[in-house]
């Protein structure tokens, strides 16, 4: 099983970045998809969350009407668009699956398969 993330990188406060997922190993329109952001010194915190075929999506408050889950599942790719960037938004993101879905992650044991992340830095 692979999750490979990609697209982080240094941004200006109010940039944009594209992060993306490509799965690999498993089933990857059968798992919900998530990313889930770790910052110095702070806990995992889940961001966006999408359902297996992409239907439904919920994402943080924390970044509601700035970023945008997706998926393309005929690519095996998960996506995040992040607009509007800023400070609080620095941290490593991980992209990770579940077979069944976890409204609480606060370990890498709460969902199945997790990627190597990808590190988002705002700095101006």
């Amino acid at each position: 099983v692979q999750l490979q993330a990609s697209g982080g990188g240094l941004v200006r406060p109010g940039g944009s970045l594209r992060l993306s997922c490509v799965a690999s190993g498993f089933t990857f329109n059968n798992y919900w998809m998530y990313w889930i952001r770790q910052a110095p010194g702070k806990r995992l915190e889940w961001v966006s969350l999408i359902h297996t075929g992409g239907g439904a999506t919920y994402c943080a408050d924390s970044v509601k009407d700035r970023f945008t889950i997706s998926r393309d599942n005929a690519k095996n790719t998960l996506y995040l668009d992040m607009n509007d960037l800023n400070f609080e938004d620095t941290a490593v993101y991980y992209c990770a699956g579940a077979s069944v879905v976890r409204a609480v992650v606060s370990s890498h044991s709460d969902l199945d398969y997790w990627g190597r992340g990808t590190q988002v830095t705002v700095s101006s």
